[in-house]
């Protein structure tokens, strides 16, 4: 689908940016693949890695989503756009709120007006389990903007432009990650792990999962769908003993703003959401713009979830032991250097 096609990339130098454009250069033959960010030093670098000379279809876009002309100018001749820019950290949007907001929500509207002006085909948003019943600010901005990309949808009208939303939780190794502090700690020879709660658990992808999961969901969306994958969970001990086997622990107590338990579809939704063998897809509460909106995937059909459902890490049914996250976490480094590109 994506061969002699336009995509851009918001957000385009993070860990998931810069994953999905090797991925894309690797499996298709884009007519151009943009990549699209604010930051300079880190466009600089990926470019040394990724060279144009070497890949014609590749440039490099400076550009803010909070700049809805310089969007417009990004966007002209896109086919494809995966929207992966965003303010993530809890403790900075606490403490700049209004910066998150710009960003995440502002960011978000003008990625959504841009598209339809440009005839963009199809945009997929990458959203976070913290958009499910939101306790930070981080959470309810995610949630603000994955609705406004559903509500997209009917803002487009008789354009062709449609709008998705992908949801899943912890990105095993990128930046930022539990297993990326963990692995630091250890690298300064900590003998204690830090752990907020003993009791705490976490939705576990890796980023190459992360990076097919959305290249899957963007050929076979419609509009209007949040998209949740099947994964398993972990108890944050286990996890810390993957990493530091041997290590002891030392207990801290759960950070402002953060859940024991992450959840990625709340009781809420459960009503307008079907499950399939490897994800679940949540329906628009009002789909105007598609009224014989599909409920199957790839010719399988989706089964209701039970009206009390809600997919939690505490209460998932795939749950990975201390063992199984030690091979996971060897597979996620080997996934992580295939993603680099050669020498």
């Amino acid at each position: 689908m994506l061969d002699d096609r336009s995509i851009l990339v918001t957000g385009g130098t993070g860990s998931f940016g810069r994953a999905l454009v090797r991925e894309i250069l690797a499996r298709h033959k884009p007519r151009r693949l943009v990549v699209f960010s604010r930051d300079e030093q880190k466009q600089f670098r990926m470019a040394q890695e990724l060279r144009p000379e070497d890949h014609p279809a590749l440039r490099y876009f400076i550009g803010d989503v909070r700049d809805k002309e310089r969007l417009l100018r990004a966007f002209d001749g896109i086919d494809f756009v995966v929207h992966a820019a965003a303010m993530k950290h809890v403790p900075i949007a606490e403490y700049n709120p209004f910066e998150v907001i710009r960003t995440n929500v502002g960011g978000a509207e003008n990625v959504i007006n841009a598209a339809i002006d440009r005839g963009v085909e199809r945009v997929i948003a990458l959203s976070t389990d913290k958009a499910a019943s939101p306790i930070n600010l981080y959470g309810a901005t995610k949630l603000c903007s994955d609705r406004c990309f559903i509500a997209g949808n009917h803002l487009a009208g008789k354009a062709d432009t449609r709008f998705a939303v992908v949801r899943y939780g912890n990105v095993i190794g990128s930046r930022g990650s539990v297993v990326e502090h963990f692995r630091r700690l250890v690298a300064k020879g900590v003998t204690r792990m830090p752990i907020t709660d003993e009791r705490m658990t976490r939705f576990l992808i890796t980023l190459r999962q992360g990076v097919d999961f959305v290249l899957d969901r963007l050929e076979h969306m419609s509009g209007g769908e949040i998209f949740v994958p099947r994964i398993p969970s972990a108890r944050i001990v286990d996890l810390a003993r993957a990493v530091a086997p041997g290590c002891d622990f030392e207990e801290i107590g759960i950070r402002p703003g953060e859940k024991l338990h992450e959840v990625l579809i709340p009781f809420d939704e459960a009503s307008h959401t079907l499950e399939f063998e490897r994800h679940y897809t949540i329906y628009p509460f009002w789909n105007r713009w598609a009224p014989d909106e599909r409920r199957s995937d790839k010719g399988e059909t989706g089964r209701p979830v039970d009206a009390d459902f809600h997919y939690w890490s505490k209460g998932n049914e795939w749950v990975l032991s201390a063992r199984e996250l030690e091979t996971l976490l060897a597979q996620e480094h080997k996934d992580a250097r295939a993603l680099e590109p050669a020498a």
